[in-house]
């Protein structure tokens, strides 16, 4: 069997050269550029009429709560606390309101003395005191109670404080809870 192969013929048109005028000077000018027209599109959008502006509504601010609700029960603690270390002769005893900024406690009592003997002595009369009487109270915690520069006592809604003068100042915690109320006790 005989294949025949398809030629496909290109039509290729030769152009003649234009004539070239001359000038004066024996040059030949140059070319000028056809001006080029511009594409029309094929549907032109009509012009839209401008966009009412519209007045931003501002957002409005929500009711503002009361804040935490008032625990009597820790205050109470929290007080009576401040009082047995007044008892011991503590200084500076002061009561922070810390509702609604931490989920561990209520209120902190921060009290400072002068000897790590003092302050081991304010820590076990406020243990003693809290753990005899009408509701006897345990603390959840306690710390420091070895060196006696700084013991924590942690009794839930409230935590106990209790600093040499110097540790006071350099652990700095009432500026650390600076937006906390704070209630100083004489």
């Amino acid at each position: 069997m005989a294949t025949k192969k398809k030629t496909t013929a290109k039509k290729t048109t030769t152009r003649a050269p234009a004539a070239r005028k001359k000038t004066v000077s024996g040059k030949t000018p140059a070319k000028k550029k056809a001006p080029v027209a511009k594409k029309a599109s094929a549907a032109k959008a009509p012009a839209k009429a401008p966009a009412k502006k519209k007045k931003a509504k501002l957002p409005v601010a929500p009711p503002q709560k009361a804040g935490p609700a008032e625990n009597p029960a820790a205050k109470a603690l929290a007080h009576r606390i401040g009082n047995l270390l007044l008892d011991k002769k503590a200084q500076d005893v002061v009561i922070l309101d810390v509702r609604g900024m931490t989920s561990y406690a209520d209120y902190f009592v921060i009290a400072s003395a002068e000897t790590d003997r003092q302050v081991s002595a304010m820590a076990e009369n406020v243990q003693v005191q809290l753990k005899t009487g009408d509701a006897p109270l345990r603390p959840i915690g306690t710390e420091g109670f070895e060196t006696g520069q700084w013991v924590l006592l942690d009794y839930g809604e409230v935590v106990a404080h209790l600093f040499l003068t110097d540790l006071r100042a350099h652990y700095d915690l009432e500026g650390l809870w600076a937006d906390a109320s704070r209630e100083k006790l004489a």
